[in-house]
């Protein structure tokens, strides 16, 4: 697997990296191993002091690092930064809150004796990731279980190894120890053979439904715990009650935002009928005013594509949806630049038999359908074999929270732009995953939630009942 950063701005090749050796990957996960080992009996003060310098550092090298993450996948120098401080933000989080949210959980039992469940590290974890927040996607993973106590082997997406080598850096200049995280320029067979290591007791993937099934599969085969946060194609529900200016002016910048490339970034947008002609007239306006440009100019709007492949696909699939009878309302035009630019378009009149109804398209594309009713809406918003996010937009927000509740996804935001923060919980349902990220759900994804029984004095007759209830006599 080439690991190469190509700016997709120019196309110029930035760095190349070598592959991972069997002698790194070996030393991986020994040296994770006996971290783990060492970290067990290790108060989290420690942990925590330490993430708090991770996020000092963050910040204090924002600029750097931004200009890493734009260099590496072309999002808007503006959303890189932003992406630092989240990143940070997680940071501090896990260290103000981890040792709280960690404490055994006391159970009301009628065992003799106190009863707890301790929440405990598991081992070393394999992340796999991808190029779309090249910080933050791994911030999701290593700040709740480097609380936790689980060292991380990172292999992150080929586009994205400056990005990767860059958050390695920072998290050994805070001083954490070796083995808390250690990134492999590491190829998928290699990925399959650490995963089936006993030293390893866990996976955490971010990325393509193809990618998660291929590594929940090997996770499977070798009965290793595993989190999925796969695709989206979220709806943005408008409904009848809705403000169209405010629906209008979060719809624009929901689907622009890095570029469109967000499993979480609204892609079907669903518009109550009165107000279907008038948001479509208004999305066509704010898509027209957009710029593109260079990624690092503050005055572009609209950033390229990850890569030339990413953008082959896209184009592809927008011509696929317009050979199936979807019509072009704004954009699919030539964009006068070398770099992997599309403009940004929306598509109308797609119909269930359309080949890419049920397609994610991962890019600044829009697909805006009209309903007659709430429950049509919802029917709509549900007839997709993903479910990650989704918005809904109403005046009246219990309104908007009835209809918020009967959407089949992880995450549904009403009258608010979808939003990444650590108490937060983040994933989805069928073919976008399973397993949450962040909050105390992501802290206790990969913890041995185990049960403690203490009792002052041996009670015989109690644990013998206990016994009889069990074997069903």
């Amino acid at each position: 697997m080439a690991y190469k950063t190509v700016n997709p701005y120019n196309n110029e090749l930035v760095k190349s990296y070598p592959d991972a050796t069997t002698e790194e990957i070996e030393n991986a996960l020994s040296t994770g191993h006996a971290l783990y080992k060492q970290w067990r009996d290790e108060p989290i003060a420690g942990r925590a002091k330490t993430l708090h310098k991770i996020a000092d550092l963050l910040r204090e090298n924002e600029d750097e690092l931004a200009k890493i993450a734009t260099i590496d996948m072309g999002k808007l120098l503006t959303e890189s930064k932003g992406e630092v401080e989240l990143c940070a933000i997680i940071a501090d989080y896990y260290a103000d809150n981890g040792a709280d949210l960690l404490k055994p959980t006391p159970i009301s039992t009628m065992a003799t004796g106190a009863a707890e469940v301790l929440h405990q590290s598991t081992g070393v974890l394999m992340m796999v990731e991808p190029w779309n927040f090249p910080y933050y996607q791994i911030m999701r993973v290593f700040a709740p279980n480097f609380i936790v106590g689980n060292p991380m082997i990172l292999k992150h997406a080929s586009n994205t190894p400056g990005s990767a080598a860059a958050f390695e850096k920072i998290v050994k200049d805070a001083g954490a120890p070796d083995g808390s995280l250690t990134n492999l320029f590491a190829s998928y067979d290699q990925v399959s053979d650490i995963i089936a290591d006993p030293r390893v007791q866990g996976v955490a993937l971010t990325g393509s439904k193809r990618g998660g099934q291929s590594v929940a599969s090997v996770a499977g085969q070798n009965l290793k715990k595993n989190s999925m946060e796969l695709g989206g194609s979220d709806a943005f529900v408008v409904l009848s009650d809705a403000d169209l200016d405010t629906a209008v002016d979060l719809a624009w910048r929901v689907r622009i935002y890095n570029n469109g490339q967000v499993c979480t970034s609204n892609k079907r947008f669903i518009v109550a009928d009165n107000l279907y002609d008038e948001f479509l007239a208004k999305l066509k306006d704010a898509f027209a005013k957009l710029k593109p440009g260079d990624p690092m100019d503050p005055s572009t709007s609209y950033a390229p594509m990850n890569s030339e492949r990413a953008k082959k696909k896209l184009q592809g699939q927008i011509d696929k949806a317009i050979e199936g009878g979807a019509k072009v309302a704004f954009g699919n035009t030539p964009v006068d630049l070398p770099g992997q630019f599309i403009q940004p378009t929306i598509l109308t009149d797609i119909s269930k038999d359309n080949p890419e109804f049920y397609d994610e398209l991962f890019g600044p594309v829009a697909q805006v359908f009209k309903v007659g009713s709430d429950q049509e809406a919802i029917d709509l918003a549900n007839d997709s074999e993903l479910g990650l996010g989704g918005i809904v937009l109403s005046s009246d927000p219990a309104h908007g929270k009835a209809v918020a509740a009967k959407i089949e996804t992880g995450m549904v935001f009403v009258n608010s732009f979808l939003v990444s923060l650590p108490e937060l919980p983040f994933g989805g349902v069928k073919g976008s995953g399973y397993g949450r990220e962040m909050s105390q759900l992501g802290l206790n994804a990969f913890v041995n939630d185990k049960l403690v029984v203490t009792s002052q004095t041996p009670d015989w007759g109690n644990a013998a009942g206990g016994l009889a209830v069990f074997n069903g006599k």
